[in-house]
């Protein structure tokens, strides 16, 4: 793991409003100081530590410190510092960087180092005068939870490559680090196949381009990605060109016209997902695929006889048990290419038999049971849990939603030790029924920072009064990063005068 330590300076201001007073999300533990320094854009730099693994030449790295120069300073000049002055001020032009481990382009290896960077860039203040300060700062800092990211949903709406490459820099300022890509669904199944591309697609076909990009998104987000599908679905796989895929539905003894759900009774279903799974491992070289299994219909596969002659071979006498036979050897597919797998609820709720190490997302908030008996349930069954239900983003409400975000205690249930050890985090949601590159940024930032401090902070980091100064400040500074978050109360930013 990558690490770095920050004893750096930052300054308190006249009335105590600080940049150091305003981080978010908060650290584990801060102690700042009243001495200051100074930086002098024109001569400050970041630096390797003599003793540090990895050096420069490290692509990943020196592309963060050009990248975080930029955000603090920004790419022009500024005048020469006048040293002549009767009372010269303390200067730090340096930033030291050491990284324990050597592998200096493998992420998540570096994201601590990330996250030192993004602190640091939060520490920085601004006089009125335009001077640069930090103050002596000592912090001490680590996620609560491992696993702490972002649903993204580009199947119910076109989401331009920029617009997901912009939220994958804002995740990183929130200290977010997976990126859950919802890829497909009913609405859409906007991937080609390796097989199916044309050489020259039109920038509309944003499909394939964006496959293609998918490992520079990874390597952008810091983090494992998520290949979100939905493999029991009907949606738009018959436009595939894959014959029987779907479940063909029948209205008394004649097909409809219609289908339903993936046919998990043709070998021919099984060849294909294992021939597309190998595609999306090679596409999506990250560890985790969400292979779905929520809101499964049953109506059409009922309404099948095929499928009923099937089930009545294999002894089935539950749709469930029919699920679980697919999801099983869904599970079985993927393990064969050494993936990791996520789950909806669903199909631990339906007793389908899945592998020890199976990730159960929780995302429903009443039923079957709340959320939090949910997570309670499938922990004392020994599977890690991940929570999403009370962090859906595309809902909004009007006024300050995000302090019932902020107050969620993603470990509140009645269980062991053990069991809360095998809560590794949790998603915040962004369904995009309703949401397309108009509406994304604002809907989405500043609030979804509540849910990223909630993930990354200590449980006693609870108090709201604090919690909003630091996120309106938060979102002052999003907005000088051209992040167009929205207002969380009635207020102002400096930036919005500057930009005037």
């Amino acid at each position: 793991m990558a690490g770095c330590r920050l004893w750096v300076s930052l300054l308190l201001a006249a009335a105590l409003a600080c940049a150091a007073t305003a981080l978010w999300p908060w650290p584990q533990y801060i102690q700042i100081y009243h001495r200051r320094y100074t930086l002098y854009p024109n001569n400050f730099q970041f630096r390797y530590h003599a003793d540090s693994a990895a050096q420069a030449g490290c692509v990943v790295l020196d592309e963060a410190f050009r990248r975080y120069r930029n955000l603090l300073f920004g790419s022009g000049s500024w005048p020469r510092p006048n040293f002549a002055r009767r009372h010269p001020m303390l200067g730090k032009n340096v930033l030291v960087v050491a990284v324990i481990t050597a592998e200096c382009n493998e992420f998540p290896n570096l994201e601590s180092v990330e996250n030192c960077l993004e602190t640091f860039s939060q520490l920085v203040w601004k006089s009125a005068e335009g001077t640069f300060f930090i103050n002596k700062t000592k912090i001490e800092d680590f996620p609560r939870f491992r696993h702490r990211g972002i649903l993204l949903d580009t199947s119910r709406h076109y989401l331009p490559l920029s617009t997901i490459l912009d939220t994958l820099d804002v995740m990183a300022y929130n200290k977010f680090n997976v990126f859950h890509w919802h890829l497909v669904d009913d609405s859409s199944f906007p991937y080609k196949q390796e097989a199916s591309r044309p050489r020259d697609t039109p920038q509309e076909m944003w499909n394939w381009v964006v496959g293609a990009k998918a490992l520079s998104l990874c390597a952008v987000s810091h983090s494992p990605c998520f290949v979100a599908e939905k493999p029991l679905e009907k949606s738009s796989l018959e436009e595939l060109g894959v014959p029987g895929l779907l479940t063909p539905c029948y209205s008394g003894p004649h097909p409809s016209g219609t289908f339903g759900p993936v046919n998990p009774s043709l070998n021919s279903t099984y060849d294909f997902m294992s021939t597309f799974f190998l595609e999306i491992s090679s596409v999506f070289p990250d560890f985790y695929l969400h292979l779905g299994g929520d809101e499964v219909d049953f109506t059409c596969w009922r309404s099948n006889p095929s499928i009923q002659a099937f089930m009545k071979k294999k002894g089935f006498d539950d749709f469930k048990q029919l699920e679980s036979f697919y999801i099983q050897t869904l599970l079985d597919i993927v393990s064969d290419y050494d993936k990791g797998y996520v789950v909806w609820q669903e199909v631990f709720d339906n007793k389908v038999k899945i592998r020890p190490d199976t990730i159960i997302q929780v995302w429903r908030e009443e039923a079957p049971v709340a959320y939090m008996k949910e997570v309670e349930q499938i922990t004392k069954a020994g599977f890690r849990a991940l929570l999403s239900a009370p962090w859906y983003l595309n809902r909004v409400t009007y006024g300050p939603d995000w302090k019932d975000m902020y107050k969620v205690e993603p470990l509140a249930f009645h269980g062991t030790t053990e069991q809360k050890d095998l809560v590794i985090g949790g998603e915040a949601c962004m369904w995009g029924e309703y949401v397309d590159s108009t509406n994304l940024v604002p809907r989405l930032w500043p609030r979804a920072g509540a849910i990223a401090e909630r993930l990354w902070s200590s449980n006693l980091t609870t108090n709201m009064d604090f919690a909003f100064r630091r996120l309106s400040h938060f979102r002052c500074e999003l907005l000088r990063r051209g992040v167009q978050a929205e207002p969380i109360s009635v207020g102002y930013c400096e930036q919005e005068f500057e930009q005037s």
